[in-house]
């Protein structure tokens, strides 16, 4: 079964309206209605200057240990994707 998504404004109070929708008179289908949960961005957040003037960007540029910041960075991701949750 594959679901779609549609996202509406509500027009008017108690009614939405549906159109376009794959399905042939007299099919039956299932509906389910869920109010879109609002986006909010909790707590602090970066912008790239902020992100910029923040010290992290080059943090790693003066380590002997690391020669290639691509690779070593690869290798964390990595890491991290394998770990147990």
């Amino acid at each position: 079964m594959e679901a779609i998504r549609v996202n509406k404004l509500v027009e008017k109070d108690g009614e939405i309206l549906l159109t376009g929708l794959p399905y042939k008179k007299g099919q039956r289908i299932e509906m389910i209605i869920l109010p879109e949960s609002p986006i909010v961005l909790e707590g602090n957040y970066m912008t790239a200057g902020d992100l910029l003037e923040s010290g992290l960007v080059g943090i790693w540029k003066d380590r002997d240990d690391i020669k290639d910041s691509v690779a070593y960075a690869r290798k964390l991701r990595k890491q991290a994707q394998r770990r147990q949750r």
